[in-house]
């Protein structure tokens, strides 16, 4: 049994308490003032754009949202969090009881519940190889807002994990509260694990294993403890209630302490922030504004475009490919070729590139597939301009233009190509005179090569073919 514990940084311009930046990447400890550092007689005052985004994440998430709510201080010992406690939300989240359905590979649908929705502060960051007597404090993180979406253990496998996470990642992103970028920490995870025999009633005794920054790592680490306990189990044992550190690199997990019950934190109410007080018009006006959902987006490119079902949930798990198609759209009305592309070859470059944005923009994409549909270039050297434009930031005409690279659709230049590579490749010939079909494909790339690519293909193998006729008619008579 598997139950997630999802944080996710907030895309606010400023942090939950103060008006620091919350930009990444800055010059450590350069985005803090005395309220995020902690400093004695400060006073926090609550961003009213983190309330609205986490009423969005219930709204998209089919929560139920709190009209009155307030804040309480975690304690516990964070040497990235200067003032030693965190200030969170303890027995009155924002939102409670929402769900999201996940499609398994079995085409079944499966309903994921949300236990909660709350607000809180961000820790700092500590850095441990900056100096060789001990640990470094960077506190540029230290109160930038966060949403932690707590759900049920109603996942059963690494893969229903998997689907869960990347369903909120593509809400969150759709509704634009949080860029989710998992590689800079703003999308992460604590994976509670348990086992227990398929007819007990009782959950089985769960471990957690913290902040997991990628979904590849939370599923090698479900994997991994499922074993484990397992294992124990087997054996006669009892698995211990612990918090345990996933190691990416060896594929295993570590004790690090044992599970603290929820009387260890010492809540108590925030005296320094008063109540949340969230009324009915609010909410409307929230839902009203909201931009599209996946599943709602899903549908419409369906029935608008005309996309498979398929290519259209592709398309819509990436805020960049759903904007890219959208946008190129505008320009070139083939919904078909471009999501062919999008999920093809640039799909491609950012894995072989690992890339973290997409890399082309809409108005040079919809130029190179205009070049493809009036049948000026072929596909393969579209695929080569894209490597291209890539490398040199050059548009896709300029690069075909200062190569040369049109595509050949002059039968005569092409007939006298495909005679020669005929003449050359007689072996081949007589293969597909015997009826084996694969000898016309090598024979087209013969031709494709030596016309550098540029050769019509559809053409081409026309070419071929009559000739092929043609010899086989003369050889008859």
């Amino acid at each position: 049994m598997v139950g997630l514990e999802v944080h996710s940084e907030l895309s606010t311009n400023s942090k939950i308490y103060c008006g620091c930046s919350t930009k990444f990447g800055q010059e450590v400890n350069t985005q803090c003032c005395p309220i995020c550092t902690g400093m004695p007689g400060v006073l926090p005052v609550l961003n009213r754009k983190v309330v609205e985004y986490a009423i969005k994440a219930g709204i998209a998430t089919n929560c139920r949202i709190a009209k009155h709510t307030k804040q309480d201080r975690k304690n516990y010992f964070y040497p990235d969090l200067p003032k030693a406690y965190q200030i969170s939300q303890h027995d009155i989240p924002i939102c409670i009881d929402g769900h999201i359905d996940i499609v398994l590979s079995n085409g079944q649908k499966k309903r994921i519940r949300i236990y909660r929705i709350h607000i809180e502060e961000d820790a700092g960051k500590l850095i441990h190889d900056g100096s060789p007597n001990g640990s470094l404090v960077d506190c540029n993180r230290c109160g930038v807002p966060l949403i932690e979406v707590v759900t049920e253990p109603d996942m059963c496998s690494a893969e229903e994990a998997k689907l869960f996470l990347e369903k909120l990642k593509s809400i969150l992103q759709s509704i634009e509260i949080s860029d989710c970028k998992m590689q800079e920490g703003s999308y992460r995870c604590d994976v509670n694990v348990s086992v227990k025999k398929s007819d007990d009633l009782d959950l089985g005794v769960r471990t957690e294993m913290k902040n997991l920054n990628s979904i590849k790592a939370a599923m090698r680490a479900i994997e991994s403890e499922k074993i484990r306990q397992i294992e124990i189990v087997s054996s006669g044992k009892k698995v211990q209630r612990e918090t345990r550190r996933w190691d990416d690199e060896i594929d295993k997990s570590f004790s690090m302490r044992s599970k603290e019950e929820e009387t260890d934190y010492r809540y108590i109410r925030e005296p320094d922030l008063p109540s949340i007080v969230i009324d009915q018009e609010w909410i409307d006006s929230i839902k009203k504004s909201m931009s599209e959902l996946p599943e709602e987006r899903k549908n419409r490119y369906i029935s608008e475009f005309g996309l498979s079902e398929y290519d259209a949930s592709l398309i819509i798990q990436n805020k960049e490919f759903y904007r890219l198609f959208e946008d190129t759209i505008k320009i070139v009305d083939k919904p078909k070729l471009i999501v062919n592309w999008i999920i093809g070859e640039i799909f491609k470059l950012i894995n072989d590139r690992n890339l973290e944005h997409v890399p082309i923009d809409p108005p040079k994409l919809a130029e190179l597939l205009k070049y493809i549909i009036s049948g000026s270039i072929s596909n393969s050297v579209a695929k080569s301009v894209l490597v291209q434009v890539l490398d040199t930031n050059k548009s896709p005409s300029e690069i075909i233009t200062e190569q040369n690279l049109g595509q050949i659709n002059n039968q005569d230049q092409l007939r006298e190509i495909v005679k020669t590579v005929l003449a050359d490749n007689k072996r081949s010939v007589e293969d597909y005179k015997t009826g084996k079909s694969k000898a016309l494909d090598f024979l087209i790339g013969r031709v494709m090569r030596e016309t550098k690519g540029q050769g019509n293909p559809q053409i081409l193998s026309k070419l071929i073919q009559e000739s092929l006729t043609q010899e086989s008619s003369e050889l008859s008579t």
